[in-house]
């Protein structure tokens, strides 16, 4: 389901009522936990928060350098966590606080999928979004990149 809409009011308004809900909710915790330096864009046919280009330009595709982005798909919806992504001890915390929840967490490299909020562990998911600021961020990318 990729998106053609420019704004996220224009993404959020062209969802069913039950995804627009649910991106919304998530949409919330990403915003209140979101470190100062990341700017709330449409990129990819989907919700994203990234370092504007003006404050970081070194991406190998020249493209803002994405660090969460949020999406409804054709069987749920998405959560792209690139700051879990790039470190193990992210990973590992995203994991066991979804173990000690009892819920299950369904992921693949970057991507939490879940159909409802209640799928989620709220403040894992804010945990995950604050835990790095856009400096640490880039260092990140960088020695990722070999630089």
């Amino acid at each position: 389901m990729r998106s053609e809409a420019t704004t996220v009011v224009g993404y959020l308004d062209e969802l069913p009522p039950d995804r627009r809900e649910t991106i919304a909710a998530v949409r919330a915790m990403i915003l209140e936990s979101l470190p100062e330096g990341f700017a709330e864009a449409m990129n990819w046919g989907m919700i994203s928060y990234e370092i504007p280009l003006e404050r970081y330009s070194g991406t190998y595709n020249g493209q803002p350098l994405g660090v969460v982005a949020l999406a409804a798909q054709k069987h749920g919806c998405s959560l792209y966590l690139h700051g879990p992504y790039m470190d193990p001890v992210l990973t590992d915390q995203l994991r066991a606080a979804f173990h000690a929840a009892g819920k299950k967490l369904d992921m693949g490299k970057s991507c939490v999928r879940f159909r409802t909020v209640d799928d989620l562990v709220p403040d894992a998911i804010r945990e995950a979004v604050s835990a790095l600021d856009p400096d640490q961020f880039i260092a990140l990318y960088e020695k990722a990149r070999g630089r």
